[in-house]
């Protein structure tokens, strides 16, 4: 078992990673609490103890069900429950559990404590850690978006229990590996010659100590969207047929063709990222077919993270990974063309 702290005052907690780790959700939980709330989807592939009096409810598959719909739901089951704000949920599940878990937790009573118990790898080294939650907004004559409404509630503790890994089918383990791929490039560690608990746990320290030095994005904690920008556009684009992790390593290469476009990186550079995403992470490198490139930048365009009226990216460049604001529109578009 690792311990990497969160470290945010009296806000920090504990991440523990490791086979069996849900064992210890008891020590994770706060004092206050009496009862809990068990936020899950049928199908996850493991069961928790709180040590408390609880409820379970079950949340839809799919991204149309990650919305305010849901969190109306859950909140009525809440107060069903008598739920008071020094009880806690507890998210058990991937991604999109743990931000509709700890959305809820924030809105019920103005902020009540959530646990996460990631399940997945993508959940792991990214989603369950550094407390954004959110919620999409279904698109309505083409305006609409991924976690466009939501809140930052940093969780009282995380559990990565590395069990839960070995019942994913291979598309959820590639996942997984988008978002790792990503933690290479922002440190240049190799992470795959790291065990499968070293390495999940070196990329929730790398987040962790972004999410310590920017809780709110203002700053360095956008590094963490390197690739992610054209992966949210993708993910909207092909209806969510394109998983997360997929589109991230997608957005990884197109963020090295455009880095390339605006000079900041070199040809041998670009074909790193196809070494490391594609190779050593053994994802898809290519758009897929039939897209449009108008749509797609119009998609990047209106991406929560995007400053002003102009496009911003996370870039690689001379000095590493960086922000960039700026963009011009047919540079985007030049560069969605060099992946052709």
């Amino acid at each position: 078992m690792i311990t990497v702290r969160v470290p945010l005052g009296d806000r920090s907690y504990d991440v523990l990673v490791g086979h069996g780790a849900r064992s210890e959700l008891t020590a994770l939980l706060p004092a206050s609490a009496r009862r809990a709330a068990i936020v899950t989807q049928s199908g996850i592939p493991l069961e928790v103890d709180p040590g408390l009096p609880f409820e379970r409810f079950e949340i839809g598959h799919g991204e149309q069900h990650k919305s305010l719909a849901t969190i109306e739901s859950l909140c009525r089951e809440f107060a069903r429950m008598g739920l008071t704000r020094n009880d806690v949920v507890i998210g058990v599940g991937g991604g999109m559990v743990t931000d509709v878990a700890g959305f809820a937790a924030a809105s019920w009573h103005r902020g009540t404590a959530v646990v996460h118990v990631s399940t997945t790898l993508v959940g792991m080294v990214d989603a369950a850690i550094g407390g954004k939650t959110g919620v999409n907004i279904p698109a309505v004559d083409g305006v609409g978006g991924k976690n466009l409404i939501g809140a930052y509630w940093q969780p009282s503790g995380v559990v990565c229990d590395l069990d839960a890994l070995a019942t994913l089918p291979p598309r959820e383990v590639r996942c997984g590996r988008g978002e790792i791929a990503k933690y290479h490039f922002l440190t240049g560690d190799d992470l795959l010659a790291m065990s499968e608990v070293e390495r999940v746990a070196r990329c929730v320290q790398i987040k962790a100590d972004v999410v310590a030095s920017d809780e709110r994005e203002g700053g360095r904690r956008a590094l963490l969207n390197y690739g992610h920008t054209l992966a949210h556009a993708l993910e909207i684009e092909t209806d969510h047929a394109l998983a997360h992790g997929e589109a991230v390593g997608i957005g990884l290469i197109y963020a090295a063709h455009l880095a390339h476009h605006l000079g900041r990186i070199s040809a041998e550079r670009v074909q790193q990222h196809y070494e490391v995403v594609g190779g050593a992470y053994e994802l898809d490198t290519s758009l897929p077919t039939g897209l449009s490139a108008e749509h797609l930048v119009e998609l990047m365009s209106r991406d929560k993270k995007v400053l002003g009226d102009q496009l911003t990216f996370v870039l690689d460049g001379p000095d590493g990974v960086e922000v960039v604001p700026g963009v011009a529109s047919a540079d985007a578009r030049a560069a969605l063309a060099l992946m052709e």
